[in-house]
């Protein structure tokens, strides 16, 4: 494959905001499993979308990878091929790949896609019907060694990769590890930002040949994990510095009870767990100039946010009361996202209120909030279709948003409820106790029962029911900052001191 670097991907010359000790620009490369608006099935895609793009905007050459599954050329029928197809050797086989990108102007990030038809050519991305893809330890594993594989010829001068999550958490140490004799590796500096440390990447120890890596990372420093092999702990091992996506959450993953198994291994990091806040594109998320909500309104002037709760109810065949408070959850219908306080507060659930829920996820969650729906239609509306237009709407429609996680390791919607006058109604873990102001921006409870969440939820409305102090919520809320901007410079500042930690290990 030939070397086709893109100059649009070339950071600023001398003025260019990351640099390594020797003064060259230094590229940022995105591995990820999703990216919006290619491919989606949480935070994630969003999360990464929005810190590429803005460390773009602020003069990085910047490029994100990833497989180039169905959805991929549902969202872009245009790709553009680059280069030829090239072969992967792995676990003994010679597997080709080959590499497209993103058509059009390059205004923004470079997005680059790993094709392989049988790998990632499916109607799912992890799985179908609620269950996993038996090979995706090799899917994944294959796609991060062939994007290392692509990337000397893609991307110029000295690189900083930053993977995502367990699925890329190989590429780390296939770095270090099988292509650690090649000269271009030296130049190769690695983040990991763990978003759901839920989420791990365990197989049986038979992957390791199957991924072509040495059975001396089987042990308990690198990739063995009680009988198992675990991706995000191999990742963990062999990357330069490790992020998690807020400050709470990096606290919580050096705990017995936050850390998922991996507490110790969070902690053996030290200076090198860093946690760093997500943020949101506010130009997106902003109801004073949202096309996609039925009105318009600001902190100043919240008259549209009447009519845009109107149209909610009417969208949801709810009876459009507007004394009455709304509740709104938007999101994966599954454990982690608090169904069971919800669906267990009784009181709440049964009081003059109106819920609208908008999402997808486990079966017995949809089941459980269907069935709510036919008992009350009055006051209950389910939509298990989502579509951002739907949120959207949901966010300007509804007065209090509902969030009460079992764990979050940062959440993106509650800042976004904020941003549309919804206070929220959170636990406080992860990235909800670190951006929701108990009785100043939202409601914060402790424990994981549904007598602590049910009598959050009533202190807000018992709050609701004071317009003046309501609104003093509400306004504070939407006027809190929750741009990635602000966290930009402190990856930035990350990624100098894994430059520094890669260029000391050689």
């Amino acid at each position: 494959m030939p070397t086709l670097h893109d100059p649009a991907l070339a950071p600023a010359g001398p003025n260019a905001p990351l640099v390594n000790g020797a003064g060259e620009p230094v590229s940022i490369v995105h591995l990820t499993a999703e990216y919006y608006p290619y491919a989606r099935t949480g935070g994630l895609a969003e999360a990464v979308n929005g810190l590429a793009a803005f460390q773009r905007a602020a003069g990085a050459g910047v490029a994100a990878v990833l497989p180039l599954y169905r959805t991929v050329r549902d969202e872009d029928p245009d790709l553009e091929p680059v280069g030829q197809p090239f072969v992967v050797n792995i676990g003994g086989r010679a597997e080709e790949a080959r590499v497209f990108r993103a058509a059009g102007p390059h205004a923004g990030p470079l997005v680059y896609f790993i094709e392989h038809l049988d790998y990632f050519n499916r109607a799912g991305i992890y799985g179908e019907a609620g269950s996993d893809y038996p090979d995706n330890a090799r899917r994944f594993a294959f796609f991060a060694l062939a994007a290392l594989t692509a990337l000397p010829r893609l991307v110029p001068g000295p690189i900083l990769l930053h993977a995502h999550d367990w699925h890329t958490a190989l590429a780390p140490v296939y770095l270090r590890t099988i292509l650690a004799g090649e000269r271009w590796t030296r130049r190769v500096a690695t983040v990991l930002s763990v978003h759901n440390p839920g989420y791990q990447g365990h197989f049986g120890p038979e992957v390791i040949p199957d991924v072509g890596l040495p059975w001396d990372v089987y042990n308990w420093q690198m990739l063995e994990w009680y009988g198992k092999t675990n991706f995000l702990k191999g990742g963990l091992a062999f990357s330069d510095f490790v992020t998690t996506v807020s400050p709470t959450q990096a606290r919580e993953l050096t705990t017995p009870g936050g850390g998922f198994g991996l507490h110790h291994v969070f902690d053996g990091l030290g200076d090198r767990l860093v946690g760093v806040l997500n943020g949101i594109d506010q130009r997106i998320w902003n109801p004073a100039t949202d096309p996609q909500i039925t009105a318009q309104y600001s902190a100043e002037k919240l008259e549209g946010k009447r009519r845009c709760k109107a149209g909610l109810q009417r969208s949801f065949g709810l009876p459009q009361r507007r004394r009455v408070p709304l509740f709104g959850m938007t999101g994966r219908l599954v454990t982690q996202k608090g169904l069971d306080l919800i669906l267990a507060a009784r009181q709440l659930l049964e009081g003059d209120a109106q819920f609208v829920f908008l999402g997808s996820g486990e079966p017995r969650y949809e089941r459980a909030l269907v069935e709510l729906a036919s008992m009350a239609p009055n006051r209950i509306g389910v939509q298990l279709d989502f579509t951002d237009r739907l949120e959207h709407r949901l966010m300007a429609g509804a007065d209090i948003f509902l969030m009460p996680s079992l764990y979050e390791p940062c959440g993106l919607t509650q800042m976004r409820s904020q941003r549309y006058g919804a206070p929220p109604v959170v636990r406080r873990v992860g990235g909800l106790a670190d951006t929701v102001d108990d009785g100043l921006t939202g409601f914060v409870f402790d424990g994981y029962t549904p007598e602590a969440f049910q009598d959050a939820a009533l202190r807000a409305l018992a709050t609701y029911a004071d317009t003046a102090r309501w609104q003093a919520i509400v306004r504070r809320g939407m006027a809190h900052d929750f741009s990635w901007e602000r966290s930009v410079d402190t990856y930035l500042d990350v990624y100098r001191r894994a430059l520094a930690h890669a260029s000391a290990q050689r």
